[in-house]
């Protein structure tokens, strides 16, 4: 008798026909190694991160849901234009999901220790059942803490942290976050108010700009307001913020931040320079909430620099030590800075539905999607 352990796994299938499919599998997990264990899933965030995958370039409307309730196949077609970049993942299905929590039911002899607790997990293929995975690669919860306190509780704590480290490593000495009523959003200018670090937030709207204000955030500007560069320069000049981090990527604001960065530096230059100041000033892209293309107007000297951050690389970069003194930071503060709340709980089913489908890909402010793999199930 086999003591593999069956569930449903969220898959995501790009053809070279020029289809997506998504599509509910069923795996099995053999019975953990010396140094592993089984989890069974009972939370997954659905984070901006994880929507390329899941989705990649597909127009939600075009999607279609045919099969049973319990098992539904939805499938939207891809435009050619975009084939080409899905070329490499063409014809192989994808598990999805990068980080979740839930209770380990099985563990190696040398994980017995974990048996019966409830963990947080980062490694993808999440959206499932359940997981099997090394046990020096989760955290333990602490006491009271559920599943879906820990779910999201490496992506944006983890970002949030590094972007303050970053700025510590880099010699910058205050930020410039954008989209940044996010949940992510929130959760850095937590980390900045508790840190004494000034965070210049630009948002997209006066209900937004009345998030962060409730939550104590000091500098908050508004893109769409008339007046945006005269206060977004009013706040760079008084935070001395020479760093920024954009979700938005396309578009003017990544440019709008370097010449507002520049226009606040020369209002303390000592001398005239005509290849503008020499204050250093550096805008990382870290999402793409604007998929268009990244437009500059070189109105910011010659001192800047434009390039992309991703968490892993950074988590690498600094190395396991200081990522593990991170991570311990967000244990600590789980149920505080690092709280994340869910507008709707959904099922790995529910998951495929194009309406439900079209709101979480929406990335509206004050809404998340938590997936419970063991919603709907008897």
């Amino acid at each position: 008798m086999s003591n593999e352990t069956q569930g449903l796994e969220l898959r995501s299938l790009v053809k070279s026909s020029g289809e997506l499919e998504l599509s509910l599998a069923t795996v099995s997990h053999p019975e953990p190694g010396p140094d592993e264990i089984l989890v069974r899933v009972q939370a997954s965030p659905i984070n901006p991160s994880d929507l390329g995958l899941l989705l990649g370039p597909i127009d939600v409307a075009q999607a279609k849901m045919s099969g049973p309730a319990d098992r539904p196949v939805t499938t939207a077609p891809i435009q050619p234009a975009f084939m080409r970049a899905m070329a490499a993942r063409a014809d192989e299905s994808m598990p999805v999901g990068n980080e979740g929590a839930g209770e380990v039911i099985k563990a190696g002899a040398n994980a017995q220790h974990l048996l019966g607790k409830t963990v947080a997990m980062l490694g993808g293929a999440m959206y499932a059942q359940y997981r099997l995975l090394k046990a020096a690669d989760v955290l333990v919860l602490p006491a009271g803490a559920t599943a879906a306190d820990g779910a999201s509780c490496f992506v944006n704590p983890l970002t949030a942290l590094g972007m303050v480290e970053t700025m510590k490593m880099e010699g910058h000495k205050a930020l410039v976050h954008t989209a940044a009523a996010s949940n992510l959003g929130q959760m850095l200018n937590k980390v900045c108010i508790k840190d004494g670090v000034d965070l210049v937030n630009i948002v997209r709207s006066p209900e937004q700009a009345k998030i962060l204000t409730d939550i104590g955030a000091k500098y908050v500007v508004d893109s769409t307001a008339p007046d945006f560069m005269e206060a977004l320069i009013k706040a760079l000049a008084a935070t001395g913020a020479t760093l920024a981090f954009d979700a938005i990527g396309g578009g003017k604001l990544a440019g709008q931040i370097l010449s507002g960065m520049e226009v606040a530096a020369n209002m303390t230059a000592k001398t005239y320079s005509r290849y503008g100041s020499t204050t250093y000033k550096q805008v990382y892209i870290y999402g793409g909430l604007n998929t268009g293309p990244t437009e500059l107007n070189r109105a910011f000297g010659m001192s800047w620099g434009l390039g992309g951050w991703l968490l892993t690389p950074f988590l690498m970069k600094v190395g396991a030590e200081a990522a593990g003194k991170l991570r311990q930071r967000v244990l600590d503060e789980l149920k505080t800075t690092f709280a994340s709340h869910y507008s709707h709980e959904i099922s790995l089913a529910e998951t495929l539905n194009p309406e439900i489908m079209a709101g979480y890909n929406r990335r509206a402010t004050g809404e998340k999607y938590l997936i419970n793999p063991s919603k709907g199930l008897s």
